[in-house]
């Protein structure tokens, strides 16, 4: 059999540090360690900063280091299970619900990405309500969510009520249990995190970060989109029975 492209193509020279780091890490590192700065790193192994940094960076993508802002990189602890799905079909909001309401915003159509003002349907001119949530597991924050809910999903809620966010935020979830959720459709992407959702997460701006948008649907259109970023340095999605969606997160 002929030799094709691919079997000549040669391993990257970062791919190859990405294995001895990941040795070394094994071996000389406690977690929670610093490791050195990037000049010792790549003076220690040969190798030009710029191959030192595509390793590390994998190695933070499969959750082997974490980047904690004012202390540098450090070896990253063993990752704890983090249900994304839940036991049937429930609203944000729910009883056994994980997240944590923050604060809520009353913006137009027009301030939301196209992509959710195309799922929700919502025009320039209409009304969204954009409730702020949070998720902490083992003390630690895994996640921050935005879920957007049009203004027609939630008649009860005044779009100048007047009571704080926290308040506010409770408010349209309450009102979304009113509603008979038909379902819901999940979207995974790996992102970068902005710098809003880095703040929350505790991490650097553009970090690597696991993005699920969920889509729930009433009588046949869209009522709300959830977008829910999850650290992607400490997080892997796993399938389990009965299709069960998971994060894993360190």
């Amino acid at each position: 059999m002929g030799t094709t492209q691919l079997d000549t193509v040669q391993e990257p020279k970062y791919w190859h540090l990405k294995t001895v780091l990941s040795d070394a890490l094994d071996s000389e590192f406690a977690v929670g360690e610093i490791l050195p700065n990037e000049r010792d790193l790549a003076a220690r192994f040969g190798v030009a900063r710029a191959t030192l940094r595509q390793a590390l960076e994998q190695l933070e993508l499969e959750g082997r280091l974490q980047r904690r802002r004012g202390v540098g990189t450090t070896v990253a602890p063993p990752r704890m299970g983090v249900p994304v799905d839940r036991s049937g079909h429930s609203w944000p909001g729910a009883p056994g619900d994980a997240w944590q309401p923050e604060d809520a915003a009353v913006v137009d159509g027009g301030s939301v990405s196209p992509a959710v003002a195309e799922a929700l349907g919502a025009g320039a001119a209409d009304t969204v309500h954009v409730v702020r949530r949070t998720r902490v597991d083992h003390g630690q924050p895994v996640a921050a969510e935005l879920l957007y809910v049009p203004a027609e999903s939630v008649p009860g809620i005044a779009a100048d009520a007047a009571s704080g966010p926290v308040a506010r935020a409770r408010a349209v979830l309450q009102e979304l249990q009113r509603l008979e959720l038909d379902g819901e459709e999940r979207a995974v992407e790996l992102g970068s995190a902005r710098a809003e959702d880095a703040k929350q997460l505790d991490r650097l701006p553009g970090a690597p970060v696991l993005v699920v948008t969920t889509r729930y649907v009433t009588g046949g259109r869209t009522t709300a989109v959830a977008v829910s970023t999850y650290r992607a340095d400490t997080c892997r999605l796993t399938f389990g029975d009965h299709d069960t969606l998971a994060v894993l997160a360190g």
